[in-house]
């Protein structure tokens, strides 16, 4: 993985003496909190129900066990023993200090981590396919780009104070497991017939109160071409995005609004006066950036699938967390592990000091010292060997890591909600933990199938809800909270915006409401391999409608 140079250091380290001034004037009252918001947003720090919230940067999911123990040391002495994996693949402290903050940046910056442009109206964290690296299917690691990105973006002086926040997704495999089609720009790492590699480029996606699917721009872009081509794309935005009004500031809006063919023109005449100047990335540059993530040396184990075998059959259990959280891996001796952090009725996304002290022991001892972050708010082990699968799910299994629900209907996705957060409209944590512990039984989720539910507790969509197979958004009405359904939404390289079912439902009923539709394609499926989607997708929402709404579907 990237690992720090003297610039970043000195930079980092700067950042936190600055902030450190900035916090102390502020608790002592010569910076009002009106002046000191957009300083604390500038170093990750949000002001939430009830407290303030700390959100740590992971560049594109990835960490070492160093850095996972300090997440552990950073949540057992200032915060309340644990910490929240989010949906970019980063990581909160719901109750810290403000008064400490400084010296939990101090702490981070300590194993090269931070909080820059955690928040803000500026390119978020880049994100990336969780298994980069790694997977049977990839074409090309995705992260040397991310950390392109990365460092071509932090506190760039052009675009610290955009319309409005900017996320980009990179991935560099078919199935797309980095959701770039909802993002405001997506790049999918491909080869041309030649072999050369590049990016398909789409544009305009994101979900929040107005969720669209972003257009293809390029299909084809030279790598050589990929600062170049976003700078042009991201300073279309900076000159024509909307600043009047902060819920139609987003590009996909722009998209809209000025049409993707002359959108696209102005990208390409941006371009045009850029592709040949100082952005032009050098091949000995981007393959020297291809080091840092250059793969473990991984030893022939090829006594790990007779060990597999064996395990399986001893232990019920255990062949179906390998089944379900082990995908297949580049080097046929291998696995990749999901470590689920969405335990039956817990509550999903977060881990315990404790949890975080094991996974960076196990990533020591059995996985090369790699972790990634999960946007579906789980940790993965990229390189574990066959034949120590089952040892890495004993030690799982002690801490309460190794929930064999990878991609089943317990393996929620869900926003921190009413419980935390100040914006939203309803509580989302009690829902999911209701609905994971209605659905647990291992034989039922195992008939279900894949299933993906995502819950968002407002508009702003951060459970991303739009594109969960079954989206639970919470609203307010009369004062009241209301969930309203979506079906057949999701993030893949088939990505599709859930369409609402119809009337939302009280607190009380979300979970039966769900348990119908279930219900309902159970019955409906052509045989058991069929999916829920694939079944949505092919008989659409009225048997859906009839069974939540009875006669009153066509209505509703």
């Amino acid at each position: 993985m990237y690992r720090y140079d003297e610039f970043d250091h000195a930079f980092v380290s700067a950042r936190v003496e600055q902030f450190r001034d900035q916090v102390v004037r502020r608790l002592a009252g010569e910076i009002s909190e009106d002046a000191f918001k957009p300083l604390r947003l500038m170093n990750g720090v949000y002001l939430q129900l009830h407290a303030y919230m700390l959100r740590v940067a992971v560049p594109y999911g990835t960490l070492n066990p160093r850095q996972m123990r300090m997440l552990a040391h950073v949540a057992r002495k200032y915060d309340r023993g644990y910490g929240h994996f989010t949906t970019r693949q980063n990581i909160q402290y719901n109750w810290p200090k403000l008064s400490d903050m400084p010296a939990i940046l101090e702490e981070l910056a300590s194993v090269e981590m931070h909080a820059i442009q955690t928040s803000g109206n500026c390119i978020r964290n880049v994100t990336a396919d969780h298994f980069a690296g790694a997977a049977a299917d990839e074409f090309a690691d995705p992260r040397p780009y991310a950390e392109i990105l990365r460092q071509w973006s932090t506190v760039h002086p052009e675009f610290s104070f955009l319309p409005r926040k900017f996320k980009i997704a990179v991935t560099g495999a078919p199935n797309d497991r980095a959701a770039i089609q909802v993002h405001d720009i997506g790049l999918h790492v491909k080869r041309d017939e030649s072999g050369a590699l590049g990016f398909a480029v789409y544009v305009g996606g994101g979900q929040g109160r107005t969720p669209m699917i972003a257009k293809k721009v390029r299909d084809f872009l030279p790598e050589e071409d990929l600062l170049s081509y976003v700078t042009a794309i991201v300073r279309v935005y900076n000159l024509h995005g909307r600043r009047d009004n902060k819920y139609k500031a987003r590009i996909k809006i722009l998209v809209h609004e000025t049409g993707i063919e002359e959108l696209s023109r102005q990208i390409e005449a941006e371009f045009d006066a850029l592709r040949d100047g100082e952005l032009k990335l050098p091949d000995q540059d981007i393959r020297a950036i291809e080091t840092y993530f250059a793969p473990p040396a991984l030893p022939e184990r090829p006594e790990g699938w007779a060990a597999v075998a064996r395990a399986r059959k001893g232990n019920p259990d255990f062949a179906a967390w390998a089944t379900r959280n082990v995908a297949a891996h580049k080097n046929p001796d291998y696995g990749m592990v999901t470590v689920s952090l969405k335990p039956i009725g817990g509550i999903p996304g977060d881990a315990s000091d404790v949890q975080m002290e094991l996974v960076a022991d196990v990533a020591e001892r059995y996985g090369f010292d790699e972790i990634r972050v999960s946007h579906e708010q789980n940790l993965i082990l990229p390189h574990v060997a066959l034949a120590d699968l089952e040892a890495v799910y004993n030690a799982l299994l002690e801490k309460g890591l190794a929930t064999a629900n990878a991609g089943l209907i317990t393996d929620i996705i869900a926003c921190p909600g009413l419980d935390y957060c100040a914006l939203a409209n309803a509580r989302s944590i009690p829902l999911s933990q209701e609905i994971s512990t209605r659905f647990g039984d291992p034989a039922r989720q195992a008939e279900i199938g894949d299933l993906k539910i995502k819950i968002s507790g407002c508009i702003n969509a951060c459970g991303h809800h739009h594109v969960g197979h079954i989206g639970l958004l919470g609203v307010e009405k009369k004062g009241a909270e209301l969930y309203q359904i979506t079906l057949g939404g999701s993030g893949d390289e088939n990505t599709s915006v859930g369409e609402i079912v119809g009337r939302g439902f009280d607190p009380d009923k979300v979970t039966d409401a769900v348990e119908t539709i279930v219900d309902t394609y159970l019955g409906l499926r052509l045989e058991a391999s069929e999916t829920f989607l694939q079944a949505y997708r092919r008989v659409g929402a009225q048997p859906f409608k009839d069974a939540l709404y009875g006669e009153t579907a066509e209505a509703a």
